[in-house]
């Protein structure tokens, strides 16, 4: 089970990383407009540098066409690290530089997943992740856990080294849903991973425990001053 943060924004990854059981970051286009960073490459080094080379890194290419994303892909490496994972949407010419990105050795994140038809083609190009979007699968009238379990199985029974990252969320119980339903991994905005510990149950059990322990040994007298 691992724990992925979608986002670039440097205060939210140190955040989220320092709290939490963080495994990686990803980002996209969109994500990244978000931020706005001045120097987009300079930015991702320093994403690296917050995340250490023990967290997985994936970045998105832009291009359309195959040639076009097997190039960006290199400048990816080239400027960054070879470690971090090309994330590359599911379109036939995705597919095709999957294949030629895996020949080379290279990680890839195969992205923009709607359909089980379309995992099932980026987890036989080899790719190491596969994203698949629940809440716009769901928005779109179908099941994304089904779309995840039927994946998971696949995986499982073939023996695939492929784990399925699921992605797209607005709430927590989209996030259970997809490990509950056989996703390795998940990556959510920050805000949605921040919501886990919104109970406020959470807070008054905190207060309930420390109110009986000062009760016994005296008001600012905690466990260190005993």
């Amino acid at each position: 089970m691992e724990f992925i943060v979608d986002t670039v924004n440097l205060d939210e990854i140190r955040d989220a990383v320092e709290y939490m059981p963080i495994v990686g970051v990803t980002s996209n286009p969109s994500i990244v407009k978000a931020t706005s960073p001045e120097n987009f490459f300079d930015h991702m080094r320093e994403i690296r540098n917050i995340i250490g080379k023990e967290r997985s890194l994936h970045v998105q290419v832009i291009a359309k066409d195959a040639e076009g994303i097997i190039k960006e892909a290199h400048r990816i490496l080239e400027e960054i690290d070879n470690e971090v994972y090309i994330k590359v949407p599911v379109s036939y010419e995705g597919v095709k530089a999957i294949k030629a990105l895996k020949a080379e050795g290279i990680k890839v994140t195969a992205t923009a997943v709607y359909d089980l038809m379309q995992a099932y083609m980026a987890l036989a190009a080899g790719a190491d992740y596969i994203a698949p979007y629940v809440n716009r699968i769901g928005n779109l009238g179908a099941d994304p856990m089904d779309l995840i379990s039927a994946l998971s199985d696949r995986i499982a029974v073939d023996g695939y080294d492929c784990k399925i990252v699921a992605a797209s969320f607005k709430g927590v119980q989209q996030v259970r849903d997809s490990f509950n339903y056989g996703a390795h991994s998940i990556t959510a905005p920050v805000a949605v991973l921040k919501q886990i510990f919104a109970n406020p149950n959470i807070e008054k059990a905190v207060d309930d425990f420390n109110k009986d322990w000062y009760s016994m040994y005296g008001e600012g007298k905690g466990i260190c001053e005993l």
